[in-house]
């Protein structure tokens, strides 16, 4: 069973920076992939972002290619989630999953966390 708990949301101008983390209560996190997807209000879940096992192969949503950043700290057991020159368009809830593998979907990940809000508003 592992844990995952969101955090670093908050509100951030057009342009602006958040970085999220995902932390996990797993001791080995380098088993699982790590992928981040979001929701907006009135729209479907999106994957984002993910962080394969092992090798720890990156992979990016076109919508954020070159924006966002994933990145792992194995010694604390944390996946980031480094999101630069953010839009409008990227409000939402994002969330973290834990799975054997980078999935198209949330619900092929193993474990889900909370969720955390990032919003982009002036």
């Amino acid at each position: 069973q592992v844990q995952l708990v969101e955090s670093g949301g908050g509100l951030v101008q057009p342009g602006g920076s958040l970085r999220l983390s995902c932390e996990g209560s797993a001791s080995d996190l380098d088993y699982y992939a790590i992928g981040w997807f979001r929701q907006a209000p009135g729209k479907e879940r999106e994957g984002v972002s993910c962080i394969s096992s092992r090798v720890g192969s990156t992979y990016y949503a076109d919508s954020v290619k070159g924006r966002f950043t994933i990145s792992r700290d194995l010694a604390k057991n944390t996946v980031y989630l480094q999101m630069n020159s953010l839009k409008r368009e990227d409000t939402a809830v994002y969330y973290c999953g834990a799975s054997w593998g980078c999935g198209d979907t949330l619900s092929e990940y193993d474990y889900v966390g909370q969720g955390t809000q990032v919003t982009v508003s002036s």
